[in-house]
């Protein structure tokens, strides 16, 4: 930069004035918000309401980042409209860096599901970082026959929309559910909740038949033998229950549903702030403590980069797109 400003004196150019140009440039750069980041609390925004295992880790990582970064990252829960509201304040802030949103599945979905989700996850933030991923749990009732993803896509078969599915509605469980009938040119009846603990009460209650439920959730039902697990959903198999296989290998190759947790800021944001929460945070989840945490949950750490980041949600957001397009899905 400061080679490029120039100082004329009479009809000549000051090689001084030009070096002298250059410390100032550099002094001024050394100032600038971005060396100096954070200068003032960070707002960190959750779109769900306290408690909820995204609201919990990112409490975690705020009180982290807190303690390594010296200003305190502040959890801001604005809950409401799947999401919406909290996606409508990051829309409203500036590109700098001391507001973030936690992002999840809903952040993906939403778009597909909602006219009233104006905003593209793609082209309106900038990924910082994908923290954890965690599976869920295709479970059921202990006296319903099908003991196998198999044996329940053939009962389903068998007898068309007599298999009742709970799910909460709008959600990647929900989408999850609807994207196994699919795959598999199968009818279910699917029953939406407003929460996935009510579909999970159903089932155990007898009424609905099946759900997909978080590992956290659902053990103590297996462990009781109050629910069946008949696959997870993610790619790979759970360290929780490594002997069950994956939707994915019970002949629906492809299909992966989990739940995650990653930190966007505003597009625009600039990138060496970026690269310094990634930094920040990469070094916190991949701590003892906190994999430890997530391990409890079923989670694991993921900690990727702004890029692959941006990759994933750009891969949610296009099946869940393509999903609701094929089977006309409204809510």
């Amino acid at each position: 930069m400061g080679s490029t400003l120039l100082m004329r004196v009479g009809k000549y150019y000051s090689i001084p004035a030009v070096a002298a140009c250059s410390l100032l440039a550099n002094s001024a750069i050394s100032q600038t918000p971005v060396a100096a980041y954070p200068a003032k609390p960070v707002r960190v925004i959750v779109g769900l309401a306290p408690g909820g295992a995204n609201d919990v880790q990112a409490r975690w990582y705020a009180q982290k980042l807190t303690e390594r970064m010296g200003k305190p990252f502040i959890v801001d829960n604005r809950a409401g409209a799947g999401g919406l509201v909290a996606v409508q304040i990051m829309a409203s802030a500036p590109a700098d860096g001391y507001t973030v949103l936690v992002a999840s599945p809903s952040f993906t979905i939403a778009p597909a599901l909602q006219d009233s989700a104006a905003y593209d996850p793609v082209k309106d933030h900038a990924p910082i970082s994908l923290l954890s991923k965690a599976p869920y749990l295709v479970v059921v009732a202990p006296a319903f026959p099908a003991k196998s993803i198999k044996e329940l896509i053939a009962l389903a078969r068998a007898k068309p929309d007599e298999l009742i599915m709970g799910v909460a509605g709008g959600t990647s469980i929900h989408l999850g559910v609807v994207w196994l009938a699919h795959a598999t040119r199968t009818r279910f009846t699917i029953v939406t909740y407003k929460g996935n603990a009510p579909a999970q009460a159903d089932v155990l209650g007898g009424q609905v038949h099946g759900t997909l439920a978080n590992v956290l959730s659902a053990m103590p039902q297996i462990k009781a033998g109050r629910l069946r697990a008949l696959a997870v959903t993610s790619a790979e198999r759970s360290s929780v229950l490594p002997e069950l296989p994956t939707v994915a290998e019970s002949g629906l190759p492809g299909y992966e549903v989990t739940t995650w947790h990653a930190w966007v800021a505003a597009r625009g944001t600039p990138p060496a702030i970026i690269r310094r929460l990634n930094a920040e945070l990469a070094g916190i989840v991949k701590a003892p403590e906190i994999a430890a945490r997530l391990a409890d949950d079923g989670a694991v750490a993921v900690a990727s980069s702004p890029e692959q980041l941006g990759l994933v949600i750009a891969d949610e957001v296009g099946r869940w797109k393509k999903l609701v397009r094929e089977t006309g899905l409204k809510m």
